[in-house]
């Protein structure tokens, strides 16, 4: 679908025979970004590798660095230990509340760890404890990056209205992003001087900040202080955001489909009993356990958690097709409306994690029916850590307890746990309020 939307050429891509098209054979010439106002924040979009235009020599660097030294298979199994530990406190937490038999926000409560476990793994210090004042306060920060950044803003397609700012989504940005970048910031400049600069020391934390400041500090080196509290934001923010609404839309359909729950957690049981571990959930199990697997592919496949992916832009006149799509237009990716075309899927609407039991369709990038994660030379950097802590943390909630919804709900029409928001990420409307219990079988 093209639509004109002011100077804007705007291209919707809504199938996944285009989206390979766009994003595999014609990748190189459509992984460039229009940029939004709301990048313009802060001086975002000059040192972001989500906007940084491919060819440039800081956007190489910066993507060797989360393929080298973030986000490698070395360095993801290096930080186990950090996700076990916090996935720890979780269970904790709600074991506290079984015992009062209390409800809870399970996103408030998930969004906490996937904040401690990112803090901890870029830090290496946590950021906030469960039910405090800090966790909400970085959860309306995040939540509102990513609700202004989705916003619909009248200046992307009329540019003379930007000195104007008429809704006011840039000068919000900014105040999101200061905050963050005032933290980043101050952390760099205490770890520089960790250091001892000036004598050239190194700092032994062995964390995402140190492997990314030894980059800083090489001889001739491309990479200012700007790009790394950039690449920590972007970083912070996207793996934060994404995988706790991940996690949240899974619970919320387990707990409407309640065969399911039972499913999975009679696979992970038989899995545990032959397990050396005991009782004990560890990411290598996670190979063994076909249906949770396919219960995350359903869920990314029905709620993504970028319905839009991040816009690309063409940086030439290219056919594709047979449709001529011009030079600077602006690609949507639906994959929204990818995940319930019933031309690729059967019974789209309905949750069916069976639909992957013996199927090689996965979510890294290789099949364009479910790119959640994007594709191509853009694909997500952060994707290894996502999948083994989106697995390993929806492993745990499932098997250590029980849970049900906190009002007795028969239909989805009793009240609207499954209608979402649309921004940058997908937002459930209403948050899950559970009441764990107990689980015998552990």
């Amino acid at each position: 679908m093209s639509l004109k939307l002011g100077k804007l050429t705007t291209i919707v891509i809504s199938s996944p025979q285009f989206a390979k098209e766009i994003l595999h054979k014609h990748d190189q010439i459509f992984s460039y970004r229009t940029i939004p106002d709301s990048a313009r924040a802060h001086d975002r979009y000059l040192f972001s590798i989500f906007w940084m235009p491919p060819i440039s020599l800081q956007w190489r660097v910066l993507r060797r660095i989360c393929a080298t030294k973030v986000f490698s298979a070395q360095n993801i199994d290096a930080t186990q230990v950090i996700r076990e530990k916090k996935i720890q406190e979780l269970l904790d937490f709600v074991k506290i509340k079984v015992k009062k038999v209390e409800a809870f926000c399970i996103d408030e409560v998930i969004f906490t760890t996937m904040l401690n476990i990112l803090s901890n793994t870029l830090f290496s210090m946590d950021f906030a404890r469960y039910a405090s004042d800090k966790s909400q306060e970085f959860k309306n920060i995040v939540g509102g990056v990513s609700q202004e950044f989705g916003r619909p803003n009248v200046v992307d397609h009329f540019t003379i209205l930007g000195l104007l700012d008429p809704q006011g989504v840039r000068s919000r940005m900014k105040i999101y992003l200061e905050k963050l970048i005032t933290l980043f910031d101050g952390l760099v400049e205490e770890r520089l001087k960790s250091r001892g600069l000036a004598m050239g020391s190194e700092s032994n934390n062995n964390d995402v900040l140190d492997s990314v400041l030894n980059f800083m500090l090489e001889e001739n080196s491309q990479i200012t202080r700007s790009h790394v509290i950039r690449l920590l934001l972007d970083l912070f923010v996207a793996g934060i955001d994404t995988t706790s609404n991940m996690l949240e839309h899974a619970m919320t359909e387990l707990l409407y489909n309640p065969e399911k729950f039972t499913k999975v957690r009679e696979e992970i049981q038989q899995v545990l009993s032959k397990s050396s571990s005991g009782k004990l959930i560890e990411e290598s199990n996670i190979s063994k356990l076909p249906f949770l697997r396919a219960i995350v592919k359903e869920t990314l496949r029905l709620h993504p958690p970028a319905p839009f992916l991040m816009p690309h832009k063409s940086n030439k006149d290219v056919e594709v097709c047979g449709y001529m799509i011009p030079k600077n237009s602006k690609i949507i990716v639906n994959l929204w409306g990818m995940g319930r075309d019933s031309s690729v899927w059967e019974n789209p609407n309905e949750f069916l994690p069976e639909r992957f039991l013996g199927s090689k369709i996965d979510f890294k990038g290789q099949y364009f029916e479910l790119i959640p994660f994007g594709a191509g030379r853009r694909i997500c950097p952060g994707l290894p850590m996502a999948s083994r802590t989106i697995h390993i943390i929806l492993a745990s909630l499932l098997y250590h307890y029980d849970w049900k919804l906190m009002n007795e709900v028969k239909t989805s029409e009793d009240i609207d746990y499954l209608s979402e928001n649309f921004g940058v990420t997908l937002h459930k409307t209403q948050s899950l309020l559970v009441i764990p219990m107990p689980n015998c079988g552990t």
